[in-house]
């Protein structure tokens, strides 16, 4: 494995470049990410954010955020952005990265943690269930929410 994982709350001097990336992928405004990552260099248990690098490239990400836009807000924190550029995708860097996360949150106290997605089997692979269906903001049809206890 070339590519190191890493946090911002580790690396804050990565804040804007985490953040454009994750607007570039996910198309939500970079002032929601600033925000978010402002708030994990605050302290706290989440926000979180973490990158795959590698050569100063990132090659993946995800974080961990009270509500993952669903209408589901007694189901907290959740995992969310998890991406992996489509060049790099086979080499496990999001199995890695969720490992990473649960393992980080497990450390701060957290046990549980919820994501929601429209992915079917891939999730299962690290440790996911499928929990119940829930209500994406602005989407018409629900989509599958997973949990993960350590």
């Amino acid at each position: 494995m070339a590519y190191q994982i890493i946090s911002l709350i580790d690396h804050p001097e990565k804040k804007a470049e985490m953040a454009q990336w994750f607007h570039q992928r996910w198309g939500i405004p970079l002032e929601a990410f600033l925000e978010s990552m402002e708030a994990c260099l605050q302290g706290g248990v989440y926000p979180q954010w973490y990158c795959a690098v590698e050569d100063d490239r990132i090659l993946g990400g995800l974080g961990v955020i009270e509500n993952d836009f669903h209408d589901r807000k007694d189901l907290r924190p959740n995992v969310c952005g998890v991406y992996t550029e489509p060049d790099q995708r086979g080499r496990g860097i999001a199995g890695a990265l969720l490992s990473h996360v649960c393992e980080d949150m497990h450390r701060r106290g957290l046990d549980t943690l919820y994501l929601l997605t429209d992915h079917t089997g891939f999730y299962e692979r690290y440790g996911w269930q499928f929990f119940c269906m829930a209500q994406g903001d602005g989407e018409e049809q629900p989509s599958r929410m997973y949990v993960h206890r350590m």
